[in-house]
């Protein structure tokens, strides 16, 4: 059960077990095992003439609980794997726009195996996302999506370029800037599992950069005070040196006194990215008594990114691969992601922190309150999933998506999350809910201490509260009425419905 191929590979699995006082995994009365878009055609034609709930499943991997519902009928998009690459794509009935690089995949397709059709044995890149397990076309793509380096390729979403998907009166149709425009820009940010079921798409791919690297570690303050003046000089690092298309993913703001460092980069050497933080080092260096730094530098090859064998050979600590007999080639998933494997969700929360609080006089005050909030919870800051200091090509195609336009003024996405092992109602292996319950009340109070700093800039979507209050506003702003407008075209009796997507109010709890 932890082994999120396994899970994947069930028609009433998910990849989170649940969460505390919202939704536990349950799987449907039925699902369609489809294999064709036919298929899902004539599973929406069945539920919408049976007055069925539809559920739209491709990989499970979703926090909150919207792709299983135990009144349901499933449409289990796993089957439908196929993934093609064009050399040069035109969307279809759009003579204007010119043919590009792109590839295509299925509704099923793991990131995993877009990844290794293009960058392994192609030498192309497609933004998608950072998990291996997570679906390629389903509710991350059209959440918005955010991979290693969306600095400098941008939203997933803004990469897609056309989508085929079966709408609420069982016809498949074809979406891009010239058919169904309106239906385009809703699936590009407005939320999985609420205007159709997509069953292929298409996006554009990128050269690829000779290498990608890492940057690891921690950095460790002997004393409060210390810590509080560590915070700030980061904050100031980060808006100098950091804020731009070449560094991602995360740092984590802890109570022990650490910043733990899990950042990657691309279009810089090793020896670059060393230099890059060579000033706030030696800063720290010249304290020993005060700080502790354990910092390492490590590049590859960019075409090895996603091949087993290569990783298997020279860091195989990193992966765990697929142990079991007869699976397909090169399966694997980051080692870093297991712990989100089967976990019973106790509390998780989002926020968007703009770019501005990292400026001038604001910084000591964002500083501040990462320390008072890492006193009650562990804060991850995600500089990947925010487009402030993004390349201009990925903010000028991401302000064509619906996503939040605050996620353009974000430098990054703050996640406090907590979860543990077990599942409700499986004898020997109930969640420990005393415990559940500290542990969703420290997140809870680390969460409003950064919420209370930050009025009004958001959440993301894909990655929020459960119980997130003005959901609306929060996930996208200025365009949900918009998306509301577009739901009530493409699916007036609410076909499609989920936990706090669009069009949900009053219909979902």
């Amino acid at each position: 059960m932890k082994n999120p191929f396994y899970l994947q590979d069930l028609a009433g699995a998910t990849e989170s077990a649940g969460w505390l006082g919202a939704w536990t995994s349950a799987p449907s009365a039925y699902a369609v095992a489809a294999e064709t878009a036919e298929d899902v055609a004539a599973a929406v034609d069945f539920a919408r003439e049976h007055r069925l709930r539809l559920v739209v499943k491709g990989t499970g991997h979703d926090y909150l609980g919207r792709s299983n519902a135990p009144d349901s009928l499933l449409i289990w998009t796993h089957r439908m794997r196929r993934v093609t690459m064009h050399d040069a794509f035109a969307p279809r009935d759009c003579p204007a726009q010119p043919a590009v690089p792109a590839v295509s995949v299925e509704a099923g397709t793991r990131w995993l195996e877009a990844y290794q059709e293009v960058t392994v044995k192609h030498g192309r890149y497609v933004q998608g996302g950072g998990c291996t397990s997570v679906g390629a076309a389903g509710g991350f793509l059209q959440g918005g999506g955010f991979g290693s380096w969306s600095k400098k390729y941008g939203i997933a979403a803004a990469g897609l370029l056309e989508a085929e998907v079966v709408t609420a009166d069982g016809k498949l149709v074809v979406a891009n800037a010239c058919q169904h425009p309106d239906l385009f820009w809703a699936l590009r940010g407005g939320g999985g599992g609420t205007f159709g079921v997509v069953t292929r798409v298409t996006l554009m791919t990128h050269a690829l950069p000779e290498y990608f690297g890492a940057l690891n570690g921690a950095i460790t303050a002997t004393s409060d005070e210390a810590f509080r003046e560590l915070l700030e000089r980061f904050v100031g690092f980060y808006r100098d040196a950091l804020s731009n298309e070449h560094w991602g993913e995360q740092v984590s703001v802890r109570g022990d006194n650490s910043l733990r460092l899990s950042l990657v980069f691309q279009g810089l050497r090793a020896r670059d990215a060393e230099q890059v933080w060579q000033p706030l080092r030696t800063w720290l260096e010249h304290q020993p008594d005060r700080f502790g730094v354990q910092l390492a530098t490590i590049e590859l090859p960019a075409s090895k990114m996603w091949s087993l064998e290569f990783f298997q050979k020279y860091a195989a600590g990193a992966i765990q691969a697929d142990p079991r007999p007869g699976q397909p080639a090169g399966q694997f998933w980051w080692a870093g992601d297991a712990e989100q494997v089967s976990t019973y969700w106790y509390a998780y929360h989002s926020r968007w922190i703009p770019l501005e609080l990292f400026e001038g006089a604001r910084a000591r005050q964002l500083a501040a309150t990462l320390f008072e909030a890492s006193r009650r919870w562990t804060v991850g800051l995600h500089f990947n999933k925010a487009q402030a200091g993004a390349s201009a090509d990925a903010v000028e195609r991401g302000r064509r998506t619906a996503m939040n336009p605050a996620v353009f003024r974000a430098a990054a996405l703050a996640i406090i999350a907590a979860g543990g092992d077990g599942a409700p109602g499986v004898a020997g292996h109930e969640p420990d809910l005393a415990e559940a319950r500290r542990a969703r009340d420290r997140v809870d109070a680390a969460a409003r201490i950064v919420r209370d700093a930050t009025p009004g800039t958001g959440s993301y979507v894909n990655e929020t509260d459960y119980f997130e209050p003005n959901w609306q506003s929060e996930f996208w702003g200025e365009n949900y009425p918009r998306l509301l407008q577009i739901k009530r075209i493409y699916d007036p009796h609410n076909m499609f419905i989920c936990h706090h997507c669009v069009g949900s109010e009053g219909l979902i709890p």
